[in-house]
């Protein structure tokens, strides 16, 4: 374990306590648009806002970095978890964009799973950030994540697989394609940040 011999600044906590609760409402948006009735047009506006207001944490968080002397752990880890972080929020943002952009009115129902899984990574990321505060009780959150890194995968797979069945339209398929790739990045962003904060608590064990 390091000895810390100067004040740490542990303002970083809350900043990425912030950052994850910005995925959870991300999600939220995201799984609204697969209601067929849903105002999707409101809805780009508002993950539009959401996606805005992450990227003002993540600048909040690398200001911080660059004028702090002594930071809980590694500035190379800070950047890192940081950016992971800003990259799933990306992702659903385009996700939701890609949607209203190509005037998607349905989407398969592994999409929904997919979604499903991603709200579920998200809440256990904005869950587990404020451990790092003591490092304490992480090893659950990464391992889970990887778990339905792995689930999401899985739906991944099967909606291309359906994609290229031959029951839809060429156009179609690109642009469902592109949606579910979207989804996929998100995922693959959050399964970072899990090997981020893995990364993170073995160095500082």
């Amino acid at each position: 374990m390091r000895i810390r011999i100067r004040p740490v600044e542990t303002s970083f906590y809350d900043l990425f306590a912030e950052a994850a609760n910005h995925l959870v409402e991300g999600a939220t948006l995201l799984a609204q648009v697969l209601d067929p009735n849903a105002d999707r047009k409101s809805i780009g506006v508002q993950m539009r806002e959401a996606e805005h207001e992450a990227d003002e944490t993540t600048h909040r968080i690398v200001k911080r970095v660059n004028s702090t002397f002594v930071t809980p752990f590694d500035r190379e880890d800070i950047y890192r978890l940081a950016s992971s972080l800003d990259d799933v929020m990306d992702y659903m943002e385009e996700t939701v964009d890609l949607i209203g952009l190509y005037e998607v009115d349905e989407l398969p129902q592994q999409c929904a799973d997919q979604i499903e899984v991603l709200q579920r990574a998200c809440q256990l990321t904005a869950e587990a950030m404020p451990r790092l505060r003591t490092m304490k009780d992480l090893e659950e959150y990464w391992i889970e994540i990887n778990r339905l890194e792995n689930e999401g995968d899985r739906y991944y797979r099967r909606i291309l697989a359906d994609l290229f069945s031959g029951n839809y339209k060429s156009l179609q398929v690109l642009k469902l394609k592109d949606i579910v790739e979207s989804l996929e990045s998100a995922m693959d962003a959050l399964e970072s940040v899990a090997n981020t904060v893995e990364q993170i608590a073995v160095k500082e064990s």
